[in-house]
């Protein structure tokens, strides 16, 4: 097995009863909970990301002032002291495997390293992809901050619809959707000399169709290297000028050794499962670099918990009115249950007595706009405790500051897919006890903390080890038609870290036919199916949008793709269900669902574009377009208020 070389020494230090609002008695630490199991939580990926989004409005003395003290906290990360050892290692070896502990900084200082070693020399640019849009930008606006830079400028990202790099920028962080999407444009990744895929072990479908093929562009690329030091050596032989010989060979911008250099590629990730990257990447070099985990403290319950959001809205308030300062983290499913607990907290939270201290309840899912997101990284005010209500986004995309109690109910929305049926759904499932062990990581980031899991230990140790691969659980016809446009006619044989099941990729294949995507030989077709495969859509939807031109009804099917390419937009909370079903009736209609998507779309808009109007024959001194926007903001919250529509996706 490939060596996992330690880079650093760790730095572990080690370190009621109460009723709850509308509950009567709240249930004793002692009779609900388990003897405590004291451990140190497994390592976690670390973004180190608590800037703020708005970096670009810093004055130059105040960004070098900044700049100083962020350097400081960065001379004190762990991986700081292993840097020189840490590059030498990337120099050395063609594909590295990085296990990096919680707080150890790899996701924002490896890529400065580099940075620094000379990787973006020669107009060439490292990117570092995340599974997540949150992710990306709170840490290209962090190491941003770092350098001294605006975002955007020598860091920028680039995520889904939004682009804020520059011809300037060297260091690009991106989801790993957005470097598929560059890969169908430019199949070696001409313009990167290293590749970081940050948070590996999520192993989301993108990241495992990445692996894939960044092999096949690290072994053109050698090729290409090899082939030209060939011809620069014949050339010297024979009196050819290597200038003429560049403009014979290319008539790319980026000069000739940097073009056909070889792709460097980094994994990242936060577990000890080193083994499959390993030989994955032909038997890769793994290296552990160890961060800041303090002890923690593990709860179970007694007996299995018949209502885990009322266990977890009981726990909440047992914390805060017997714990110590620290702020909380619950994980939860999805955006409707975390809505459905910020409800509930603040409501009972209304009820203390003026002595306890406030409750500051923050929400964070991915539908949630950036701007909002990044409220979870601002500290609490004094006297404050702060409560953090996630998804899985908080496992190991961000490492938010100031958590001392993690609230682990133990489920995790996934997707599934039938490939029988053809049916793919998302379904609350048990997480594996990897995802247990990141969560409970949480609370030992910064300090000794505790993690009180909604479970039993007998249920803890029935758990999965690890997450299935997404990429054998979902809907493969996308990926079949990106590989397909990638030029990869056997898609059978493509080299995946995890292979799908037969019949899933047959099955996709089956289905892009049917669309026309593919010809009788099973190549792509030209032009549904190269036109489909830019789509940054579903198979079924590209399509559709394609044959919407010819049908002159692409307004109507551009909003109903848009509206069912998020999530619902009909908002039911469990306590208003007749009434949120009573707000929707007004946009139902008896042509189906898809008439009904469109007619909350025009509501949408006109309600924005009346308050536009009206705010802008209201306020004629104010021609700025900020009074505009706000006003369609309110408008628009209204009106969702009104008829059980999400704001949120909305506005995206």
């Amino acid at each position: 097995m490939p060596s996992m070389a330690p880079l650093s020494s760790g730095n572990k230090n080690g370190d009621g009863n109460g009723n709850v609002p509308g509950r009567g008695n709240g249930v004793p630490f002692g009779g609900h909970w388990g003897p405590p199991e004291s451990t140190s939580a497994t390592p976690s990926a670390a973004n180190e990301a608590v800037g703020k989004r708005k970096a670009t409005t810093l004055l130059p003395q105040t960004r070098v002032t900044k700049r100083q003290a962020l350097l400081n906290q960065r001379r004190a990360l762990p991986i700081a002291s292993v840097e020189s050892e840490l590059v030498n290692h990337v120099k050395k070896n063609e594909t590295l495997v990085v296990i990096g502990e919680t707080g150890s900084g790899k996701t924002t200082q490896l890529p400065q390293f580099l940075h620094s070693a000379g990787f973006c020399k020669g107009g060439m640019m490292v990117a570092i992809t995340q599974p997540r849009r949150v992710a990306a930008i709170t840490v290209a606006t962090r190491v941003a901050e770092e350098m001294g830079v605006e975002v955007g400028q020598e860091v920028g990202y680039s995520i889904r619809f939004e682009d804020c790099t520059s011809p300037s920028t060297q260091l690009k962080y991106m989801t790993d959707g957005m470097l598929l999407r560059e890969a169908l444009l430019d199949p070696l990744l001409s313009r990167y000399s290293l590749v970081v895929i940050d948070e590996a072990h999520e192993r989301t479908i993108h990241t495992d169709v990445l692996f894939g093929l960044l092999k096949g562009v690290q072994k053109r690329r050698q090729a290409a290297s090899t082939a030209t030091k060939s011809s620069k050596k014949k050339a010297a032989t024979t009196g050819v000028a290597l200038k003429d010989l560049q403009n014979l060979l290319t008539t790319s911008k980026t000069p000739l050794e940097k073009k056909n250099s070889a792709l460097k590629l980094v994994v990242m990730s936060a577990t000890l499962d080193t083994k499959g990257f390993c030989e994955y990447f032909n038997g890769a070099e793994a290296v552990y670099v160890q961060g800041r985990q303090f002890p923690v403290e593990i709860f179970y319950t007694f007996t299995p918990e018949a209502d885990y959001l009322d266990a977890a809205l009981l726990t909440t308030f047992q914390i805060h009115l017997e714990e110590i300062p620290g702020d909380i983290l619950l994980f939860l499913t999805g955006q409707e249950e975390i809505e459905s607990m910020e409800r509930l907290l603040k409501e009972r939270a209304s009820h203390l007595s003026p002595k306890v201290p406030k409750l500051l309840v923050v929400p964070i899912y991915a539908a949630l706009p950036s701007e909002q997101q990044m409220r979870v990284f601002q500290p609490a005010p004094d006297g404050t405790r702060k409560v953090i209500l996630a998804t899985n986004i908080a496992e190991t995309s961000l490492t938010i500051p100031g958590i001392r109690y993690v609230i682990d109910p133990g489920l995790v929305k996934a997707r599934a897919y039938n490939p029988r049926t053809g049916v793919e759904s998302l379904e609350v499932v048990p997480v594996s006890k990897a995802q247990a062990r990141q969560r409970s990581g949480r609370a030992g980031r910064e300090r000794p903390g505790k993690c009180f899991r909604l479970y039993t230990e007998d249920l803890y140790r029935k758990l999965e080890d690890s997450t299935v691969p997404e990429i054998k659980r979902c809907n493969l016809a996308n990926v079949v038609l990106q590989l397909k446009a990638f030029g990869i006619d056997d898609v059978l044989g493509f080299d995946f870290m995890d292979k799908p099941s037969r019949i899933a990729i047959v099955k996709s294949l089956e289905h892009l036919y049917s669309l026309g995507a593919l010809t009788d030989e099973g190549k792509l077709s030209d032009p549904i199916g190269t036109r489909m495969a830019r789509f940054p859509l579903e198979p079924m939807y590209a399509k559709a949008m394609l044959i919407s031109c010819e049908m002159g009804c692409s307004e109507e099917m551009l909003a109903t793709v848009s509206m069912m390419s998020v999530d619902s937009v009909f908002y039911a909370p469990r306590d208003k269900l007749q009434e949120a079903n009573n707000a929707r009736n007004r946009f139902i209609s008896a042509d189906g669902d898809h008439i009904t998507l469109i007619n909350v779309l025009r509501h949408y808009i006109q309600e924005a574009e009346e308050a536009g109007a009206g705010a802008g024959a209201g306020e004629a001194e104010d021609t700025s377009s900020n009074s505009n926007s706000n006003e369609n903001k309110k408008a628009n919250t209204r009106l969702c208020g009104r008829h059980g529509l999400d704001n949120h996706i909305l506005w995206r």
